[in-house]
């Protein structure tokens, strides 16, 4: 047995109505056809937030329904996209007077799933907009035809966006920010060792002895690029050199950082990255200003982690900083003035 389930096919459905009693002050869990709901959405917002894809990346996104984040999920089967009636009918249910915002990883299936549900929900007069993830440096490639996967910085736009939800900003606002944040968001993964699936109990892909591969995807994509030198100091430098280049930064740039784990990461392993993530933006010049650490954007149980920078600035910033009650997202220590 891989997996502590009663069978591979029941892990999703048992996972989900378990997530909504444990978390019953935050989220509604509704069966059929399948979505998570904002119990206490804030009262400011006028466009509601609707994100979603396979199982198997937890807390994303359910964790990150509630207060200050999304006011629905839609999680499809394992590494499989939601059903568009899964995305129209959360979008039914949380839209508001000024629409629906869909946050849509680039994936095939994810961007046809939520575009069919936008055709829809405009049919039925509900003004929908979509920003599209597209953050993997990975796949960053004219040979890739469908562009950059959307990765760990998910998480970060869902973030800022909720924030600024909470203020009631508009659709068309919170679209031109959204793509704004994407557009300053890039990530990377290395494993070196793949995920379970469920219904074999065998890993996804196999590596040398000492091995990892570099430029993973989140469900378990194969990039091409295994390194044998595996010497951690010199890959976590690696990737954040990656993407300082790829965003353009240089000396006062400033960053949001976030060093994920993809599931069979220890918190000691992650903080270790952090520490050297935050040593090699030192060294470039680029200010780190806020910083998230820990297991957010999984892949069942593999075994690495990823790392994500986005481009800041005083208003993403102060959105960063905004409250978010999920139950998944990390509480931030109050200082200073706060703390009195």
């Amino acid at each position: 047995m891989s997996f502590f389930a009663h069978s591979p096919d029941d892990l999703v459905d048992r996972a989900l109505a378990g997530f909504a009693r444990a978390h019953a002050e935050s989220v509604s869990y509704t069966a059929d056809p399948g979505y998570l709901s904002a119990v206490d959405p804030a009262p400011g917002r006028v466009v509601g937030l609707v994100s979603g894809g396979g199982s198997g990346h937890e807390p994303m996104h359910a964790g990150f329904v509630g207060r200050g984040m999304l006011d629905a999920a839609c999680p499809g089967r394992i590494f499989a996209s939601p059903h568009n009636r899964q995305v129209y009918e959360a979008s039914r249910a949380v839209a508001k007077s000024g629409g629906v915002l869909h946050i849509v990883k680039n994936y095939t299936g994810d961007r046809i799933n939520f575009g069919i549900a936008a055709e829809r929900l405009q049919h039925d007069g509900i003004a929908c907009e979509r920003v599209l993830v597209d953050d993997d440096v990975a796949t960053d490639s004219e040979d890739i035809a469908v562009g950059r996967r959307g990765t760990g910085a998910t998480v970060i736009v869902e973030k800022l966006l909720g924030a600024a939800a909470d203020e009631g900003r508009s659709l068309t606002e919170l679209a031109a920010l959204g793509k704004r944040i994407v557009d300053a968001s890039r990530s990377i993964a290395i494993a070196s060792a793949a995920q379970t699936a469920p219904g074999t109990g065998r890993p996804a892909f196999e590596l040398p002895s000492g091995a990892v591969e570099y430029g993973v995807g989140i469900h378990g994509e194969r990039s091409g690029r295994i390194r044998i030198d595996t010497e951690i100091d010199a890959l976590v430098s690696d990737m954040t050199g990656a993407l300082v280049s790829a965003l353009g930064l240089g000396s006062g740039s400033r960053v949001i950082a976030m060093a994920n784990g993809l599931g069979a990461t220890i918190p000691m392993e992650l903080y270790g990255v952090f520490d050297r993530l935050a040593t090699v933006l030192d060294h470039h010049g680029v200010v780190l200003e806020r910083q998230v650490v820990g297991s957010l954007v999984t892949a069942l149980d593999m075994r690495g982690f990823s790392l994500s920078l986005t481009r800041t600035d005083d208003e993403l910033t102060q959105l960063w900083d905004a409250p978010a009650h999920t139950a998944a997202w990390p509480t931030t220590p109050r200082t200073g003035e706060d703390a009195r």
